[in-house]
């Protein structure tokens, strides 16, 4: 089904900072203050960490502050990311940001970046930032200096990368797979040595950015070694610690919060509304809305399926994550620039034309993180039958989540590659219908949507967000 909005003139939609509006009658209490200095990247009125009491992570939560010129909200608005992401996903720009959106209409609103993701950290006091990770040494600046060393201990730090990868796989069963990343690792050095020799100044600031990428990935190796997790730890820690927090830093009278959820954030959303109608416990949730999210994918046909062929690998490796981060920065020139071998990968993203190039590149670089193979290995239940399941096998999410009294928004993308609208249809089935609302954005003449254009697209703001916005309303209450 496709829902028919107005589409203005202009599908971009200018959005200010506005100042922030107080929500304590007095000063909160030390431990609840944000941090005085943001990183850049953090491009939220506030940054927040949250402990995790079972654990040394502190979750990051970044906060948008609600418009003083808006409606009063009767509850704050937590948003969840996908699988190995973090907030930028939820704002990419000014012009293309979900969570500032909302901020405006005067939802206080709070982006949760989970372990490993993003600005979350660990309380690691043997950590040295001079270690190996740092790719670039010397004093030295001049350009060419730079960037012929970047060139090689890039080239270095690929090709020892995916040699370790390759040399657990190199056998009689995975000898295929091994010979791909073999190949993969060629074409990575390569493009990075011609780009190099062909455009020094201009291909430098790439490899910078790949270079960070990867330095990103060979910190959280180290801490992963150490600190592995999966579903269950998000889902029975790290959300309900993050839940905690924004109810005593807002006060919402009720207690309560509205959620939304892309992708794995959606699907967390589900599993918390199933498990508390089993244990029957209030989840905390006033109403919450998922996009592009299914507790169970067996009946589409997601592009997801192919990672069901690397789950088995990833369970051996030495290492207990897989690099998406470091791996879609090092695919994406491959897939938009000549002769685009990669170039299928776009679509996994983002439909033709749903995105600004530069936000789409920025998205690519910047949103990804790593993916502890614990993870993966549990969310592929979902392509089994029943649909995903707890840590041990025991609890089906599907199963119990036709109890919970809890209303849902279910928005799917007729073209997500990733989460088909019939897989989300999958999980809508088992809500009962007076309390489900079903959206598939895209219509046969276009526009489509694919799995990031539901967030993040040009169209996104006029026609996706409203509907949203609207649900949202109505159980503000």
């Amino acid at each position: 089904m496709a829902l028919s909005l107005p589409v203005p003139s202009s599908p971009i939609c200018s959005l200010r900072n506005f100042a922030p509006s107080k929500t304590w009658s007095s000063a909160p209490p030390a431990t609840l203050r944000a941090v005085k200095m943001k990183p850049e990247t953090c491009t939220a009125d506030e940054l927040h960490y949250v402990p995790v009491s079972s654990s040394d992570w502190k979750l990051a939560l970044w906060r948008y502050l609600p418009s003083p010129r808006a409606q009063r909200r009767n509850h704050p608005l937590l948003l969840l990311s996908g699988v190995g992401t973090n907030a930028i996903g939820y704002d990419l720009s000014p012009e293309s940001s979900f969570a500032r959106f909302m901020s405006g209409q005067g939802f206080d609103t709070w982006i949760l970046e989970v372990r490993g993701a993003g600005l979350s950290a660990l309380d690691v006091d043997d950590y040295d930032d001079d270690s190996e990770i740092s790719l670039l040494e010397g004093e030295r600046t001049d350009t060419d200096y730079r960037s012929n060393k970047s060139t090689s201990k890039l080239s270095e730090k690929f090709i020892h990368l995916f040699e370790r990868l390759s040399g657990v796989l190199d056998d009689g069963k995975n000898s295929a797979i091994a010979i791909q990343i073999k190949d993969f690792t060629r074409k990575i050095v390569g493009f990075i040595e011609d780009g190099h020799q062909s455009a020094k100044a201009q291909f430098y600031d790439f490899q910078e950015r790949i270079s960070t990428s990867l330095e990103d990935f060979l910190k959280q190796l180290h801490l992963i070694v150490k600190y592995d997790w999966d579903f269950d730890h998000y889902l029975e820690e790290d959300l309900p610690a993050a839940m905690e927090y924004i109810r005593i830093q807002c006060g919402p009278n009720d207690g309560k919060l509205l959620a939304v959820g892309h992708s794995m954030g959606g699907i967390l959303l589900y599993a918390m509304l199933s498990q508390c109608s089993f244990e029957g416990r209030d989840s905390g949730l006033t109403s919450v809305a998922t996009l592009a999210s299914s507790l169970d994918y067996t009946p589409s046909k997601s592009s997801l399926k192919l990672l069901l062929p690397v789950a088995d690998p990833a369970k051996t490796l030495n290492v207990p994550v897989i690099p998406i981060g470091v791996l879609a920065a090092a695919a994406h020139p491959f897939a938009s620039r000549p002769p685009y071998i990669l170039s299928w990968l776009n679509s996994q993203i983002s439909a033709p034309g749903m995105m600004h190039p530069q936000l789409f590149e920025k998205l690519v670089m910047n949103n990804f993180c790593t993916v502890p193979s614990k993870l993966l290995l549990q969310l592929t239940t979902a392509f089994q039958e029943g649909g995903l399941r707890n840590r041990n096998g025991s609890f089906f999410y599907k199963d119990r989540l036709g109890k919970s009294k809890v209303p849902v928004l279910a928005i799917a993308g007729d073209k997500d590659l990733i989460c088909p609208p019939e897989a989300v249809y999958e999980t809508v089935k088992v809500i009962p219908e007076h309390l489900v609302t079903y959206k598939v954005f895209g219509d046969p003449w276009g526009p489509h949507y694919a799995h990031y254009d539901l967030v993040g697209s040009c169209l996104a703001a006029n026609q996706v967000y409203p509907c949203i916005i609207d649900f949202l309303n109505r159980h503000d209450i």
